[in-house]
């Protein structure tokens, strides 16, 4: 079976249309379909069965589809053996990131790995809802998300995950609330307080829902904002109170103050998300591997902190 084909049935099997594996490989549905028909004689079974207005993959094409991850992968572990072998990790390596993990990890390290001759780092900024972040693996190398600790979002995706860091969502704030006068605080203290959140359904939230179970009482959210330079601003301004990450924000606010949460688990998992394919190339090992030792010494400095 041609290799080629193969893949574009795997791209079928992870993006769900032919118009979008059409998109992604750049040519026309037409020809991706008649390629798929090529690849269903010679698999001599039906790979395919109409689906409404589209096609979906028969349990024999799933089958083939992931076997076509396994070449996928040992043709990119055959290429990186001889890139290692030759010692250079060169090529382009794209990474996607939510923006307060882009803005705290990777400018050091593009600024890191800019002495490696031929290897290229294309990064671009994005904050998807957690049901997204596996189907951006398609398009990039790297995709760095988050989720909650013990929750695993995009299990069953087949995607190589690398974590990053567990990372605090402390209490954001004002300076010269009566809040910022303790060095912790308990569901108990910020129950009644009017909240910055986040809109329905982003995971934050859940820690909400958590606090309010412990406390026993509705919490009164003011707003619902995502950014959080807009988040930070308008606890600043007196607005109310939010969580804000540690690490990855730290408040640059000198109006804000940050307080630990106790009595409920308010952190979040940041991890590299990643085909396994890709995670055998070596120019993606060689970008990954700095964005992981960076990582650990941002949370080294704050525990040293």
């Amino acid at each position: 079976m041609d290799v080629k084909r193969l893949d574009l049935l795997r791209e079928l099997s992870e993006r769900g249309s032919v118009t979008a594996v059409a998109d992604a490989v750049g040519r026309s549905p037409s020809a991706v379909s008649q390629q798929l028909k090529v690849l269903e004689r010679e698999a001599g079974v039906p790979l395919t069965e109409r689906s409404g207005r589209g096609l979906a993959l028969t349990s024999a094409g799933f089958a083939l589809a992931r076997a076509a991850t396994d070449v996928a992968v040992a043709l990119e572990r055959a290429s990186a053996v001889w890139d290692e072998f030759r010692n250079h990790p060169s090529g382009e390596v794209t990474v996607l990131t939510f923006p307060t993990a882009g803005a705290t990890l990777l400018p050091g390290v593009i600024t890191e790995l800019s002495e490696v001759t031929g290897l290229v780092v294309r990064c671009t900024d994005l904050d998807p809802e957690l049901a997204e972040f596996p189907a951006l693996t398609a398009d990039y190398d790297i995709v760095l998300a988050h989720q909650m600790p013990g929750e695993l979002p995009w299990g069953g995706r087949g995607l190589k995950a690398v974590p990053l860091m567990v990372e605090p969502l402390d209490i954001g704030v004002p300076a010269g609330h009566p809040l910022a006068a303790k060095a912790a605080l308990t569901p108990e203290d910020v129950v009644d307080e009017t909240w910055i959140a986040v809109p329905s359904g982003f995971p934050f939230e859940r820690i909400l829902h958590s606090i309010e179970q412990a406390a026993g009482r509705r919490i009164r959210v003011g707003q619902r904002l995502s950014d959080m330079r807009m988040i930070e601003a308008f606890v600043e301004a007196g607005h109310g109170i939010a969580f804000i990450p540690r690490y990855t924000t730290g408040s640059a606010s000198p109006g804000v103050v940050l307080r630990p949460l106790r009595g409920v688990t308010s952190a979040r998992q940041v991890v590299a998300l990643m085909r396994p394919d890709a995670a055998e190339r070596l120019a993606v090992r060689t970008v990954l591997d700095v964005i992981v030792a960076r990582a650990e010494r941002i949370a080294a400095a704050h525990a040293d902190g």
